[in-house]
């Protein structure tokens, strides 16, 4: 059963084995597709946990239609310098971002929103005082990454101001134009 789930996988890779030497071989290698990785940011309380949930529901029927569409989503990252460095250090040609998909939102509305979820959620830091020490936190050093970006043409901002339906439906309509 191992032998043949490895067989399988080699097969997906473009991999196949020698049966006398046992070792991996690339054989007429499909071109492999980079992946593509949209990063997600936005303060908090500006709906970025929510909007992936439905993001990746929205993904997975896309990839079942075409395997050729592989995305990957990252929350909350890149959050700094640092690890704008630390990515292309280390996927520097493995993995191309497509794009930044940045949930704009007041603070004061992101603050109302986390003191809501705080009421059921048990997050201690979920008080008005963490809140904006939270977001300042967040603003500094993140919104030199939003403007590299955006210098790229890579960012895509969404007023995630809006009701939940009304935000996705503008991701959805970002994600169809990106592919």
């Amino acid at each position: 059963m191992l032998s043949r789930c490895r067989s399988r996988l080699l097969h997906v890779l473009g991999l196949s084995f020698l049966l006398q030497t046992r070792r991996p071989i690339l054989l007429c290698p499909p071109r492999l597709m980079k992946p593509l990785v949209v990063f997600v940011l936005g303060g908090p309380g500006a709906s970025k946990g929510t909007q992936c949930a439905r993001i990746v529901e929205e993904m997975d029927q896309t990839m079942a239609a075409n395997a050729q569409k592989k995305k990957f989503l990252t929350d909350g990252f890149p959050r700094n310098q640092d690890n704008v460095q630390g990515w292309n250090k280390t996927m520097d040609g493995k993995a191309d971002v497509s794009f930044v998909l940045f949930f704009e939102c007041n603070n004061e509305i992101c603050i109302e929103r986390c003191l809501e979820r705080g009421k059921s959620s048990g997050r201690s830091d979920d008080n008005r005082e963490s809140l904006e020490k939270r977001i300042q936190t967040y603003l500094q050093p993140t919104k030199p990454i939003i403007d590299l970006y955006e210098e790229m043409g890579k960012v895509k901002k969404i007023d995630a101001f809006k009701s939940v339906d009304e935000v996705f439906d503008e991701v959805v309509q970002i994600f169809d134009k990106e592919g």
